[in-house]
């Protein structure tokens, strides 16, 4: 039986939320043991022209960039486009890629994380195809249609082009820092809690839901959270259900037309952090970041699961507390967000007798969604990933903070609000952020 990635490509998983298969906008992904030798032919088979701007940082070149400038000189017409070492996923640098690419026929990334998000918002921008070749399995954005982009200090998921072509060498991924691999492992366990808040949403709001993303992640997911402790030893079967596991994760928000699936409460604590961390504090990797995080959101909604019907009661800050708070910039632009979801009082008394009515079943559904916290935490703790602010040297201020004020950044309506509305959210803050 092939798996599902595999019937994935070739359109023959059935669509569980109506008729018909799942269609997945991008047709070559290639996981294998090596791709040496190999990589000139994978994007002979993408059509592109002949010149090719290669985009890679000065590491990501090192591991694997100048190893593919080679393979694709013979053929092609590359030019090197090489940024600094760790570049930032903001509107400036993003800004110098597009400058630089504006001749090329097509765009190669090489790399992880920033320099996908940066490569596929400049195809995106400027409307030219792009593959790229993972140097680390440390996130799920390698097939999403979205990026992570900093515009005026406000991280944003930003309507982005998902890519012709994904490659992964597993050899080149298990040889990667240990961070980035326990990163990559972090990213991906926040299925859980993320399904939970987007399901609330959906059964609390009426707000559109899915089921496929989360199908697709089935059959790997709990492999891949019962071999977490071979992560680090350099296992390939591991690797590779790590590598499926992002990809298919990336595909999932893909056909969702947002990153819904896979970025819920905890990514909205783990942007918080990025946005308001005072100077100085030592950066932490997204997925170091999301494992601590899923570990506090699991928690949050497993109480709240287990306890009675909740009584929305607060409507929450204003547009002149989000200015106070944030600055008034960025306060403006939360509030844009905010406002979306904040409720008035006729949107309270609906929630609270929606709640009170269908309370006892919605917990019955949740909770077969979720997997315990304590589950999710001695999973990361078998990777060596961190699970507490502490591990990544969070200020308890900023961590109370954040637990807090997250949900004001975004209008994506998760277990943060719903606590805030109810009373119980100050408390937990107190008690993650000691």
């Amino acid at each position: 039986m092939t798996d599902m990635l595999e019937r994935l490509l070739a359109g023959r998983v059935p669509d569980p939320d109506g008729g018909g298969t799942l269609a997945s906008p991008i047709r070559h992904v290639v996981i294998a043991g090596t791709l040496a030798g190999g990589e000139a032919e994978l994007v002979a088979r993408l059509g592109f022209g002949r010149r090719l701007a290669v985009i890679s940082d000065v590491e990501t070149r090192r591991v694997m960039g100048e190893r593919i400038e080679r393979a694709l000189s013979g053929a092609n017409e590359v030019s090197p486009l090489v940024l600094e070492a760790a570049p930032h996923p903001d509107q400036e640098t993003l800004d110098e890629v597009r400058s630089r690419v504006a001749d090329a026929d097509a765009l190669i990334a090489v790399g992880s994380g920033t320099i996908n998000d940066l490569t596929k918002m400049a195809a995106f921008r400027t409307g030219l195809p792009f593959a790229v070749f993972g140097t680390a399995p440390s996130m799920n954005g390698y097939t999403s249609m979205s990026a992570a982009i900093t515009v005026a200090g406000h991280k944003r998921s930003l309507p982005a082009k998902t890519p012709d072509g994904v490659f992964l060498d597993l050899s080149v991924l298990a040889s990667a820092p240990a961070r980035l691999i326990r990163a990559g492992f972090g990213d991906s366990i926040c299925r859980a809690t993320a399904q939970v808040d987007w399901r609330l949403a959906h059964l609390l709001r009426d707000e559109p839901y899915r089921q496929a993303p989360f199908d697709l992640l089935a059959e790997d997911e709990p492999e891949l959270v019962a071999g977490a402790g071979r992560l680090m030893s350099g296992d390939i079967a591991v690797m590779e259900r790590l590598a499926r596991t992002l990809v298919l994760s990336g595909l999932g928000m893909t056909l969702c037309g947002g990153s819904m699936p896979a970025s819920q409460g905890e990514h909205l604590i783990s942007h918080y952090v990025e946005m308001m961390s005072p100077p100085g504090m030592a950066p932490a990797l997204h997925g170091e970041q999301i494992a601590v995080t899923t570990v506090a959101m699991a928690g949050l909604q497993e109480r709240m699961l287990a306890g009675e019907p909740p009584v929305p009661r607060e409507a929450g800050p204003d547009e002149a507390a989000l200015v106070a708070h944030f600055g008034p910039e960025l306060g403006a632009s939360c509030w844009a967000e905010f406002a979306r979801k904040r409720p008035d009082r006729e949107a309270r008394a609906a929630a609270s007798e929606r709640l009170s009515r269908h309370w006892p079943e919605w917990r019955v559904e949740l909770r077969a969604l979720a997997r315990p916290m304590a589950a999710l935490r001695d999973a990361l703790l078998a990777a060596g990933a961190p699970t507490r602010p502490s591990d990544l040297y969070w200020p308890a201020s900023l961590s109370r903070s954040a637990l807090l004020h997250a949900r004001e950044i975004r209008g994506r309506y998760t277990f943060l609000d719903l606590a805030a509305e109810t009373g119980m959210l100050e408390r937990e803050a107190l008690a993650w952020s000691r």
